[in-house]
Formats: C-alpha cells, sequence, structure tokens
C-alpha cells in the first residue's frame, strides 16, 4: 500500500513539474518591446526610455529575495525587480502595462487591442480555469504567465510574470 501512495505522490510531482515548465516556457521567452523576464537592470535603462520612480526594496520571506517596483507613469510601464540581497544586482520579475503604454508583446498585442486579436495570439496557451471572458485571458498560468485585463473589449492592462505564488 505504502509504494502505490508514494508513486501516486512521486506521479504528481512529476506532472505539476512538466505543467511548471510549460508555464515557465512561455515566461521565459516572451518579451514586452525587448524587456523580458530575468534582464538585468543594467539592460533595462538602455531598452526603454523611461524615467522610473523606484519603491524601496523589501525583504519578502517566501523567496529571501529583495523586491522593488519601478514605475513610470508617463510610460505606463511598472517592472517588478528582484535581487538576492539587499543593493544588490537587480533582474526583473515582472512587467505590466497600462496607457499609454506603446510596447507590445511578441505577438503584437498591445494596449488598445481586441480580445479577439489577444485569442488569436495567444488562444494555445489559455487557461481556461482562470480567464473569464471579457474580463481577462491568461497564457500560461497565473504562476507563471502573460495576463491581460479587458474594458470595452479592449486590453486595458499587460501583465508578465507570477501573479500567485
Amino acid at each position: 500500500m505504502f509504494r502505490k501512495v508514494l508513486l501516486t505522490i512521486i506521479v504528481g510531482i512529476c506532472a505539476s513539474g512538466a505543467w511548471a515548465a510549460e508555464d515557465s516556457g512561455l515566461l521565459k521567452s516572451e518579451r514586452i518591446g525587448t524587456l523580458h523576464i530575468d534582464m538585468p537592470a543594467a539592460k533595462v535603462r538602455q531598452a526603454v526610455d523611461c524615467a522610473f520612480k523606484r519603491g524601496p526594496e523589501k525583504w519578502w520571506g517566501a523567496d529571501g529575495a529583495y523586491h522593488q517596483e519601478w514605475v513610470s507613469k508617463p510610460c505606463g510601464l511598472t517592472l517588478g525587480m528582484v535581487a538576492a540581497k539587499k543593493g544588490g544586482r537587480q533582474t526583473v520579475e515582472s512587467i505590466a502595462l497600462a496607457a499609454p503604454a506603446k510596447l507590445a508583446t511578441q505577438q503584437g498585442i498591445r494596449i488598445g487591442s481586441s480580445e479577439p486579436e489577444v485569442e488569436r495570439a495567444y488562444g494555445r496557451y489559455r487557461d481556461a480555469d482562470n480567464s473569464v471572458k471579457g474580463q481577462n485571458f491568461v497564457a500560461g498560468s497565473v504562476f507563471g504567465g502573460l495576463m491581460f485585463s479587458f474594458k470595452q473589449g479592449r486590453v486595458s492592462q499587460i501583465f508578465l510574470g507570477a501573479a500567485a505564488e
């Protein structure tokens, strides 16, 4: 009996790992403009011509890292940055867009794109359990993927990263 239970647990872990790897694939391969997950802070400054207001570095017990938000309202861009230690080298952990952002995903989706355009571009990655027609579309998963919010059938926000842990 113990072996059956152990086998079930191992199969479950392996299956969830495969799902996570799939989500992580989209998370790691997707670009918004030239911005991407794990991009070093120095490259961010070269990639976008935006002035950022930086929030405080906050230590998160969940991952033991220091997190900071970089916000550029004129560019409609918010970056979640992470470093292993306070004041350490930061990399991008999330990218969020809202109006007046002009950046687009690799599939050409930007603020103002229609919901059907998003479905055509990212339908194969759709997370049916977390997507709600007319409200949001999750490509990959909330644990690592690309998320779109809609207002009146148009993209109002784009988020690349992990929205849940």
